[in-house]
């Protein structure tokens, strides 16, 4: 930590001096410093409050008293890899088997999830990995709009797992299957973003089509209709990508998949993010199937942090906080309440479009005109703007950056909810009075 606390000027000039302008910054006009987390809240260097609905990795809120004291003790103790036998790693994966089907008996510690998924994909995720004649399998023709919308993003797909990423856990998930498929094809839907890695970003349609383009081996589609009956008919392997929605975040249940039906087991799911509270810790868990054909090779795997005595002390630890606070039924709960405020707001604002979103995981899609749903970029990065001069952190995501994306640390509470929908509906109505600047700010609901 810095003895001498510089100026935000001072530092940005820095930044701008040592850091790549690819590693952006949130408001780039006039980027806020931020010095101290706790709860849902953020403070700035003058000491503002801010509420953080976009730290959805902060998952039981910003510097958790029993986190940061589970990680101290055992720093105070030993940090070590896992090639030494420690019962932190074994009581951790046990603890996750609990949470999980059955036959999701194996698990792999790394220490990198990715940093964000594009909306969806982004959020839960499944790619499916299958044998190259997996487009015979596949129906001819895929609908160009769904019968049910992708509860975030516009113009994606309902399929309550989407592929996101995490560069390093995705990356061995694509190792995994397809060491036990023996095969390289990839089924990934439109817009999904899985990570950083060259790995991924080839079967990333929101990365590829800017870089060097769609592989022969990559198959994109627009609905997740393709689901478990053509896959597994093609031989495939499910990958459920729990990095942006696991953890209790839906609120109906602790993992995004679980939507998808009792019935519907994934052969290998992914985790980070919210499973350390910004602590650097992943996971895939998998099959026992699975796991012995990728042994089967005779190489080791072996991640140098992954599984490390603090690491998995911070994982048993956000376990723990969930489990005490009810924080999986408090999103649940409080969910449901931002999104009936948001609802009253959609009736009153013609710019609002479609709402969507489970537990504390929501979209709202901003439009320009009711007929096309031409997306309402501009006004969705002013709305984010002036919400961060009302002190509510607030991002934008979708194909069209016109999603105003609610994923806040679970303990965001229900004044929390109401103060922000509030600010929300002040800004929109002075938009319709003064800025007028698309045909659905110039309706009159």
């Amino acid at each position: 930590m810095a003895t001498d606390p510089r100026g935000k000027a001072a530092t940005l000039a820095l930044r701008r001096r040592l850091l790549s302008n690819s590693c952006r910054l949130f408001f780039p006009e006039d980027p806020i410093k931020i010095v101290r987390g706790q709860g849902q809240y953020m403070y700035d260097e003058q000491g503002a409050e801010y509420i953080d609905c976009i730290n959805n990795v902060a998952h039981v809120g910003h510097c958790h008293p029993l986190v940061v004291q589970a990680a101290h003790e055992q720093n105070q103790v030993l940090n070590t890899n896992s090639r030494y036998l420690h019962d932190n790693i074994v009581d951790y994966a046990q603890r996750l088997s609990e949470t999980l089907p059955e036959k999701l008996c194996v698990f792999y510690f790394l220490n990198s999830g990715k940093e964000r998924v594009v909306f969806a994909n982004t959020w839960c995720g499944t790619m499916a990995l299958a044998l190259p004649d997996i487009l015979r399998h596949l129906p001819q023709t895929f609908p160009r709009r769904p019968a049910v919308p992708h509860p975030i993003c516009p113009g994606k797909w309902q399929h309550r797992l989407r592929l996101c990423s995490r560069s390093e856990a995705n990356d061995l998930a694509l190792r995994l299957a397809r060491q036990y498929t023996g095969h390289w094809d990839v089924v990934v839907l439109d817009h999904a973003y899985h990570g950083h890695l060259s790995s991924l970003i080839d079967i990333s349609p929101y990365k590829f089509r800017d870089l060097d383009g769609q592989k022969e081996w990559v198959h994109v589609v627009c609905t997740a209709q393709v689901g478990n009956r053509h896959i597994r008919r093609a031989g495939g392997v499910f990958v459920a990508d729990e990095i942006q929605v696991g953890f209790g975040r839906v609120g109906k249940h602790f993992w995004a998949f679980q939507l998808q039906g009792e019935d519907f087991v994934p052969d290998i799911v992914t985790m980070g993010k919210s499973i350390g509270n910004g602590h650097p810790v992943a996971c895939v868990a998998t099959t026992q199937a699975v796991a012995r054909a990728f042994e089967a090779t005779g190489v080791e795997y072996f991640n140098t942090f992954g599984g490390s005595p603090v690491s998995c002390a911070v994982g048993l630890a956000v376990l723990d906080v969930l489990e005490k606070e009810q924080l999986q039924a408090h999103a649940a709960s409080v969910g449901s309440f931002l999104m009936e405020l948001l609802g009253q707001q959609k009736a009153k604002h013609p710019i609002l479009g479609d709402i969507r979103g489970v537990g504390l995981f929501i979209g709202v899609d901003l439009i320009k005109d009711e007929a096309t749903r031409m997306p309402a970029t501009e006004e969705a990065d002013y709305v984010v703007s002036r919400l961060k001069e009302n002190y509510i952190l607030l991002s934008t995501d979708g194909p069209g950056r016109n999603v105003l994306k609610f994923k806040p640390p679970m303990c965001f509470s229900l004044d929390n909810a109401q103060h922000v929908v509030a600010k929300l509906d002040a800004i929109l109505t002075d938009m319709e009075e003064k800025v007028r600047s698309c045909e659905t700010l110039r309706l009159q609901p």
